[in-house]
């Protein structure tokens, strides 16, 4: 059975059928909001960011919203292979204590607990991630505006069912609510804060740019991982507006952003996109709005890689892993970790079937974004 399906908009199937894929071809590599999903794209973050991009010596813009975000900022680190296999152990081995009688941790040990997890990955290493010499990272997060600029119970859950409501009619209408704001590294006078310019427009949504630093640079990526109700909010990040910050995959979580403005894609960069299924969803709030899963001309110039469906079905329990694994095995912590284990296990036939396309491009085997 094929594990991979890759897909393709117009500008970027054109470029694609004249020249193939070519690792000097990529100019921009979203990472999707999604939790354990993003578990089955490991081995492959591991093959392109260790083995692949390195053959080519162009700058590349890696945009990630919560576990996309903490595998960008991985990308980024020395020896990315090594680094990944790192981040699929110690993902799939968190282990959040229950209490007896409930099914789900607090929001603030899961978040005292992300914390430390993310110091003990980062420790010492964050100035690799910040001056890596090619890969320029922009964290996606949700900060609050009005009643949710501070995280409050009540206040909080009234002003997420205001920001649902005002998504369901308009998705700029959730600006009201929550604003996308974007940590981003590297260097550029032309930006003004010390950081390089995004690599898509942003006038679909209200937006700010902050200069990703090792000041900020944990909170931010807690931040972008910190899922409403599930974590607590990230709150007065240093170098950016104050109040509170949450999952940049409320805002963004498929990271369905405008890379084909004519200002920010030049006519040879593609969009490669690792994702774990063929939709890209523009916000979390969208994940039930079917007539906003379409692709739109934004994604013209992107190759999207995903796991065929049928493929997921030979997974074990017949899906990716999700969060709702936590609940499902409960106190059961060795039968999560083994069907995670299982499932990164059997991604590395997307690898394989990856790096045959690459050696013989078939178009045919390349559908419609």
């Amino acid at each position: 059975m094929k594990a991979l399906r890759i897909y393709a908009g117009p500008r970027a199937f054109s470029q694609l059928r004249q020249h193939g894929l070519r690792p000097q071809d990529v100019a921009t590599i979203p990472a999707a909001a999604g939790g354990p999903k993003g578990l089955i794209l490991g081995e492959l973050d591991r093959f392109l960011f260790g083995q692949w991009l390195p053959q080519s010596t162009q700058p590349i813009d890696l945009v990630g919203a919560s576990i996309g975000a903490w595998r960008m900022a991985t990308a980024c680190l020395n020896d990315a292979d090594a680094a990944f296999s790192r981040l699929s152990h110690d993902y799939i081995h968190q282990d959040f204590k229950l209490l007896p009688g409930n099914k789900m941790p607090s929001a603030r040990s899961v978040s005292e607990a992300f914390a430390n997890n993310l110091n003990l990955f980062y420790g010492g290493r964050i100035d690799e991630v910040l001056s890596h010499p090619r890969y320029r990272l922009h964290v996606m997060t949700s900060h609050g505006r009005h009643i949710l600029r501070r995280e409050q119970r009540l206040l909080t859950a009234l002003g997420y069912a205001g920001a649902f409501m005002s998504n369901t009619l308009r998705r700029k209408a959730m600006g009201a609510w929550l604003e996308r704001i974007v940590f981003s590294s590297g260097q550029d006078a032309s930006v003004g804060a010390g950081c390089a310019p995004l690599p898509f427009a942003v006038n679909d949504y209200r937006t700010k740019q902050v200069h990703l630093t090792a000041g900020n640079f944990l909170q931010a990526v807690q931040a972008s991982c910190s899922i409403p109700f599930a974590l607590t909010a990230v709150h007065d990040i240093p170098g950016a507006p104050p109040g509170a910050y949450w999952d940049g995959g409320i805002t963004d979580y498929h990271l369905h952003l405008n890379y084909a403005a004519p200002l920010t894609a030049t006519p040879q960069g593609l969009v490669l996109y690792p994702h774990f299924q063929k939709s890209v969803v523009p916000g979390w709030l969208d994940k039930s709005l079917r007539w906003r899963h379409r692709a739109t001309h934004h994604l013209d110039t992107m190759v999207l890689l995903a796991p065929d469906p049928d493929w997921v079905k030979s997974l074990p329990n017949g899906k990716l892993p999700d969060r709702t694994d936590f609940v499902h095995y409960g106190h059961d912590f060795a039968g999560r970790v083994k069907v995670w284990q299982q499932a990164v296990q059997m991604s590395a036939q997307l690898v394989d079937e990856f790096q045959a396309w690459l050696d013989k491009p078939d178009m045919g085997q390349v559908q419609a974004l």
